[in-house]
């Protein structure tokens, strides 16, 4: 049998029809798959990897770490340097009430912890998070998803949460003194790639500051480069009570983590053990974790970042693309329907340029590529699309 009836026998597939690329190596912007396909890759493994597939000083800075040790104890009872580092190194690239890290596996781990911690913390009940919000895929995360239908089929979910409009000011009543914490993206990704305007994001901090309710950021995606500054909240200024990351945080490396201020920290110590991971904080993970937060802070990706959006705005011009939403490069080609964004992202694959879809918003076709994509092979990928957004439908 081959590796795809393999795949289909022994995995669960998270869909009837997946791209199917199997990969045999990857650098830079390129996978390569075992036939000698090369993919361009605009996707980085869903934000993934702010510095590409395989970078030098990521691999060795997991070689340095394996060669040293890998697991040995449960997050929190050994003091670790890998976990030190990277804590070290997220404290200075964020602000002083967002110094204490407490890391663990996945972005939705992360949200069940700032959740739980939330909770304990103000000793309310209540949650509030936005329609259309992704926050990942666990029960906790699931219960502050605002998307019915993707819901309905695990219910009963955790009770005590209410949603809210993003970008509707007059939903802010919704926060009150019962409310632990507000839930948000940044910017919401699974919706479509959509920012938020007219100081929504500062009026919801202000909100929370007159409630007594923490505010609970989701930089999953938009942390660390991807919208032109280190972190997505830097654009709109405000600053919040427990900031959620992942994805590009591990470059690659599976990693999720929460961060807030030793007052709140302090909350998860009595009784202890109130929070409890055995993987999180990886020593290799963490190793890789903290040289990428290095490598970002030393080169100017975040800069370029905005100006390859501007770029892509200027070249990416056809009649099908509508809109071109979001900032950075977390961007989303919005195409008439859904069958045209379908069609894009299927035949980009077969001409080697790797599309993907965003959650909620079928008309959208995902361009986040790695931040250190060149202009030449955004040229390279713009004349495959051109070529079949120009193909008879």
């Amino acid at each position: 049998m081959s590796l795809r009836d393999d795949y289909f026998r022994y995995q669960i597939p998270t869909g009837p029809e997946p791209m199917g690329v199997e990969p045999a190596y990857a650098r830079g912007s390129w996978i390569y798959d075992r036939h000698g396909k090369a993919y361009l890759d605009l996707v980085a493994g869903v934000s993934a990897l702010p510095l590409g597939h395989r970078h030098p000083a990521l691999i060795e800075a997991a070689r340095r770490q394996l060669d040293r040790y890998w697991h040995t104890m449960v997050y929190g009872e050994f003091v670790q340097e890998p976990q030190v580092e990277l804590a070290r190194e997220m404290a200075a690239v964020l602000p002083a009430r967002l110094s204490k890290m407490y890391p663990v596996n996945s972005g939705t781990e992360a949200t069940e912890a700032a959740l739980k911690t939330a909770k304990k913390f103000t000793g309310r009940p209540k949650v509030v998070a936005a329609r259309l919000a992704y926050h990942g895929n666990t029960q906790g995360s699931l219960s502050v998803m605002g998307y019915e239908a993707r819901k309905r089929p695990f219910a009963p979910l955790i009770p005590g949460v209410e949603f809210i409009r993003f970008n509707r000011s007059e939903d802010l009543e919704h926060i009150d003194r019962r409310t632990a914490a507000v839930i948000l993206e940044t910017i919401q990704g699974g919706a479509g790639f959509v920012e938020p305007e007219n100081d929504y994001l500062q009026q919801v901090r202000k909100r929370c500051d007159e409630t007594g309710a923490l505010l609970i950021l989701d930089e999953i995606q938009t942390g660390f480069a991807r919208t032109g500054r280190m972190f997505g909240f830097e654009h709109y200024g405000v600053v919040p009570d427990i900031l959620i990351t992942g994805k590009a945080l591990g470059g690659g490396f599976p990693i999720g983590a929460f961060h807030t201020s030793d007052e709140i920290a302090r909350t998860l110590t009595e009784p202890p053990m109130s929070h409890i991971t055995t993987f999180g904080g990886h020593p290799v993970v963490n190793a890789v974790a903290a040289e990428t937060v290095r490598q970002l802070q030393k080169s100017d990706l975040a800069r370029k970042a905005l100006e390859k959006e501007r770029y892509i705005r200027q070249t990416f011009k056809h009649p099908l693309i509508e809109e071109i939403r979001g900032r950075g490069l977390m961007l989303a080609l919005m195409m008439p329907d859904k069958r045209r964004a379908d069609r894009l992202v299927r035949r980009a694959l077969e001409r080697g340029v790797i599309l993907f879809w965003l959650l909620y918003e079928p008309r959208a076709v995902r361009l986040t590529p790695p931040l250190t994509i060149g202009r030449r092979e955004l040229d390279y990928a713009w004349e495959i699309i051109r070529d079949i957004l120009d193909e008879p439908a």
